[in-house]
Parts: structure tokens; sequence; C-alpha cells
């Protein structure tokens, strides 16, 4: 990551050891022998050697991270909560904990603890200041109309998409790809750089290329490093680009006024609008303001008063007749406008 430049990444996703410090081998009632993770990276001397470790590469994130980019990180229970002191320390400001349900967790064996059924991850952005992007709306949309929450239920990695070599696993903590796919349509857009310092096999890689963003990939085993860069190879993007591509947020949208729907002849003025239930009307007058019993003003302001409201977003409130007996919210003649070519 040293060799990298400053904010030249928007997003950083890191599954880093987890410090498990695993003694002994792990067997099954039926004394098969569990495959653990028993390899040379995931081993310390001590917390105070892993702090280190962790200090010195979520520093070095920071600095390559951009302005408004995005940290990830995800652990066990074993290190979770020393990376989150370490994100903390180091300024980062934390967005959400998300926890990772596992539909299909491994059992405990032993039957001397619950079963580990979780993982934890944090995102995180560079500073307090920081304005991560969040496509809010593509995950709403995704989830049923339902805002998405916190705690993701999703499977462990198995089957075809669990990388293995003469029957063994090649990776022993391989991420699910559905897993990434969420970080990534939530908190980047198409041509973002996501980086993973410890890249593995390569799962951060194959799902921004499927999503059209690009990767930077920092790994040190040999095997893991051709195992990612033969499945990456075999990764195909979607044709249409726009495909790609995230609901965009109505803040971020063209200001369109009502003026301009009347400006364009969309509704003329004397138009009778009502709402939904037809419970309230109002008329269109010329200058873009409308017309009710008693008060006059902005599409907002005379339906909040029709319906002693506080407020009202007089674009979904107010319907008006598309075709004979059928009514639709005025917002469609502002998207019309937004998608005249400017």
């Amino acid at each position: 990551m040293k060799k990298l430049p400053d904010e030249c990444v928007d997003v950083v996703f890191a599954d880093p050891p987890y410090n498990l410090q695993l003694k002994d081998d792990l067997t099954r009632p039926d004394q098969s022998r569990v495959d653990g993770v028993t390899n040379d990276w995931d081993q310390f001397e001590s917390f105070r050697a892993y702090d280190e470790f962790t200090r010195a590469w979520l520093s070095e994130a920071q600095r390559v991270l951009k302005k408004n980019g995005s940290l990830w990180v995800i652990g066990s229970y074993h290190n979770i909560f020393r990376l989150g002191t370490a994100v903390q320390d180091l300024g980062f400001w934390i967005q959400n904990d998300v926890v990772w349900v596992k539909s299909n967790p491994m059992p405990n064996f032993r039957g001397t603890r619950f079963t580990n059924a979780h993982e934890t991850l944090i995102w995180a952005a560079k500073s307090p200041k920081g304005r991560p992007t969040f496509n809010y709306h593509s995950l709403k949309a995704a989830n049923e109309d339902v805002q998405m929450r916190s705690d993701w239920t999703l499977p462990l990695c198995t089957g075809a998409e669990r990388l293995k070599k003469l029957g063994a696993k090649v990776h022993p903590t391989q991420k699910p790809e559905a897993l990434l796919h969420r970080i990534l349509t939530a908190t980047s857009e198409p041509g973002d750089v996501v980086l993973d310092p410890f890249f593995g096999t390569g799962t951060t890689g194959a799902v921004a290329k499927r999503l059209g963003r690009r990767y930077i990939g920092i790994e040190r085993d040999g095997t893991y490093i051709q195992a990612a860069a033969e499945r990456i190879a075999a990764v195909n993007r979607p044709k249409n680009e726009k495909d790609l591509a995230p609901i965009p947020a109505p803040r971020k949208a063209p200001r369109v006024g009502f003026g301009q729907v009347v400006e364009a002849g969309m509704l003329r003025p004397g138009t009778t609008l009502r709402c939904a239930k037809g419970k309230h009307r109002a008329r269109v007058k010329a200058d873009g303001s409308l017309a009710a019993e008693l008060i006059e003003g902005s599409i907002h302001k005379v339906g909040a008063t029709l319906q002693n409201a506080p407020s009202c977003n007089g674009w979904t409130f107010w319907h008006y007749e598309r075709a004979k007996g059928s009514y639709a919210p005025i917002d469609e003649l502002r998207q019309a406008i937004r998608a005249r070519p400017s």
C-alpha cells in the first residue's frame, strides 16, 4: 500500500487475519478433522503484535482513501473489537456496524459455546467530515422497497463458488460474492476504484469487475494469486453499462420547479389537480402556483395546508388526469422534463 499515491481509491474492503490463535486441531464428533485456519498468515506472537500490524495497514488505508471514500473491515469475535478500537483511534468515523448472519454456519462440535453464526463488518468514513457514497434507493429497491437493515442473512461460500484444488479449499476463509456485491452496490459507483489489501482468492476483484468497478488487490501468497487471476479472468461484465448504475438519489437529480411543468404546456392554467383519494382539489395557475379554497401557493404549501400538516411533498401528493378517469402523480411530469436531452 505504501507504493500507492495519496487519496487514490474510493473504497477499501479489508478481510484481515483474524488472529484465531488456534493451538490444537479441531475435530468433529466422528473424529474427522475440521479444516480450520492454521495458516502462517494468521499467526501473531501477541495481541500487541496484532494491534501494531492492524494500525499499520489501517493508517495506509486511510492515506490512500479519498476524502469521501468508504472503509469496510470484517472480523469475528477474535479480532473485530480490536479492529474497531484502531479504526476509531485513527480518526475514521463509523457509519454502521453490519452483522452478517450466516444462514448455514459451522456448528460448535464440542458443545462448549454458542454456534458462531455471524461475523461483524464495520463501515466507516475516512473522517467525521467524510460523506461516503450510499446508494440508499438502490438498496431499498432490492429489498422489496423496505429500507435495508444492518443485519444481512447470507450463506457461507459453498458449492461451485468455493474454490478447491484436489478436493481441498484453496483458501480457508473465502467470502461469498453476495456479501461483496451488497457492499459495492451500496457504497460505490461504476468506475470507482476498490482496494483489497488482503486479496486472497479475489472475491473483491471478481465482484468489482462484474459491477463495473476497478480494483487493486494486494496478496503475497502465490497459490491465492493464481486462483484469483483465473477466477477474475472468467468474469463477464454486463453488455449495457446502464445496467450497472445505481438508482440516482432524488437530491442529486436536476432541480425542476412546478412552474417549468406549466411553462412546458404539460399542464394548462385552470387544470384541476386532486390528491390520490380525491378528497382535496386545487387549480393550476399560470405562474406555477396552485389555488384552492382560501389558500394559494406552491404545490407543497397548498398540499400541507389542506391536510393541516407541517409539510407535504406536492410532487407525490397532487395527481393529474393522465387519461379519462385515470390519475397519476405530477412527479411523472417532472421526470419527463428531467429525461429531456440537456
